[in-house]
């Protein structure tokens, strides 16, 4: 997936996942739906800081539309608020034709300084957000 953001509070994708992702014939396992919308809102805080990086500790996900395989979506993260070592985001999955098919609310967290080791920081610099 390739990341890019508003810079301001939005980071979005357009991807399409490959039928080896799917969990029912022609339907995107929901794990990977989580994990996609995690990757995205992940991302949030590298909108206004490179280095800023931050997990989800809570990852509550809404299935409202089958998700089907190799078609184009378009995946959005919104931050919702960033203060201090916490963060708030919603993820959402459209279908071609706009509908709402996922969606998350996600708690984020800062990760300390210490998790991270100098070759860790090395490897994630190439994590990023295309503006």
């Amino acid at each position: 997936m390739t990341f890019y953001d508003n810079g301001d509070d939005e980071v979005v994708s357009d991807y399409t996942i490959a039928s080896e992702y799917q969990g029912y014939p022609g339907i995107v396992h929901g794990g990977v739906l989580a994990a996609i919308l995690d990757e995205i809102v992940g991302r949030i805080s590298l909108i206004e800081d490179f280095h800023q990086f931050m997990m989800s500790v809570r990852l509550d996900v809404k299935y409202r539309k089958p998700v089907p395989t190799d078609m184009p979506l378009h995946i959005v993260g919104r931050r919702e608020s960033l203060k201090g070592r916490f963060g708030r985001a919603r993820g959402m999955i459209y279908l071609a034709n706009g509908t709402l098919a996922t969606e998350a609310s996600i708690t984020l967290v800062q990760l300390l300084d210490h998790i991270l080791t100098q070759s860790d920081v090395e490897t994630l610099l190439g994590w990023r957000v295309d503006p």
